[in-house]
């Protein structure tokens, strides 16, 4: 569902405005597109458009992570298998949903994400030493 980033029709206190609510719609500007998480899975991306014809892609669900070795200096890909932390919040760990800084385990070990899914949409990430 799209979120609404309007001017209130309210006062602080809670009272009516009159002006300039009564005669002034909702902007499609002021329409924001709908939260659509990443999540592991096979690779599906969504491409948006947005004002003056900018188009940007999303990453709805995704198994594939570019992997860098900061030791070796090589970047690979890498399978993603599951979600380990996750700093934006305590339950994406269980529906294994990926945003910047989330750590995940994949088949060349521990990664931590550092692209956007939902502005970028692509995944990059650096080995984390154990």
């Amino acid at each position: 569902m799209a979120h609404w980033h309007g001017i209130s029709r309210r006062k602080p206190t809670g009272g009516r405005l009159k002006r300039p609510n009564r005669y002034r719609g909702k902007r499609r500007t002021e329409i924001a597109s709908e939260k659509q998480f990443a999540t592991i899975g096979t690779p599906h991306r969504k491409v948006y458009r947005k004002r003056s014809g900018i188009q940007t892609v999303r990453i709805l669900s995704d198994n594939i992570v570019n992997v860098n070795d900061p030791k070796k200096g090589v970047t690979k890909k890498a399978n993603m298998v599951t979600v380990v932390e996750s700093p934006a919040d305590v339950n994406y760990v269980r529906r294994n949903i990926i945003t910047k800084g989330t750590v995940v385990e994949t088949d060349i070990g521990k990664v931590r994400l550092t692209s956007r899914p939902g502005k970028d949409g692509v995944l990059n990430g650096v080995l984390i030493e154990e």
